[in-house]
């Protein structure tokens, strides 16, 4: 194994995903969702990215054209941030998801989210630099699932401190911004 190589793609994908709309959806996720749950759709979405990114590459984005994959995305954003805003005045008691749902709201989130987004690109474009895609495959997905969560356990340490309704609120207002976004940068 080359250390090289998976420093290298670890510390860019880990950079490069900070701060991003993926730790913040992990973050607002967490609010609502079991963490383990979230992190586990979460972590199957960045592994199937990923092994697209690695072995795949540009065939993937013949399968699922950008445009469309982008506006699927907003529109789940669109929707998890209307039923997030409806559902933020009821108390966790009698709103409970099962964890399948959980798991299944985390993994088309991210999926959809983050097909053909920057980090996806630079690991293909790092397995083709250095021809070692397993390599690059472990170290941008370890990265990606590290940096989630940090947004996983930082949305927990937010319960804490403020009230759930309004934890939910916020994650309702950003998952709409998130998907106006998308909705914008897709048909302009």
């Amino acid at each position: 194994m080359s250390t090289s190589v998976f420093l290298t793609t670890f510390g860019v994908i880990f950079l490069a995903e900070l701060g991003d709309k993926t730790q913040l959806t992990a973050m607002a996720l967490a609010a609502r969702y079991p963490w383990k749950k979230i992190f586990l759709g979460i972590a199957l979405a960045f592994a199937l990215l990923n092994f697209g990114a690695v072995l795949v590459g540009k065939a993937l984005f013949v399968l699922f054209p950008i445009f469309w994959t982008k506006l699927a995305s907003a529109g789940l954003f669109l929707y998890f941030g209307v039923t997030t805003l409806i559902h933020s005045n009821v108390d966790e008691e009698s709103h409970k998801i099962t964890a399948a749902g959980a798991i299944r709201t985390a993994f088309l989130m991210i999926l959809l989210a983050e097909l053909g987004d920057k980090t996806q690109l630079v690991t293909l474009s790092l397995a083709a630099q250095y021809d070692q895609p397993f390599i690059v495959f472990c170290a941008s997905t370890l990265a990606l699932w590290l940096v989630s969560l940090l947004g996983i356990f930082l949305g927990k340490q937010l319960v804490r401190y403020f009230p759930l309704r309004y934890i939910h609120r916020a994650a309702g207002i950003l998952f709409l911004l998130f998907g106006l976004a998308l909705l914008y940068q897709t048909l302009m």
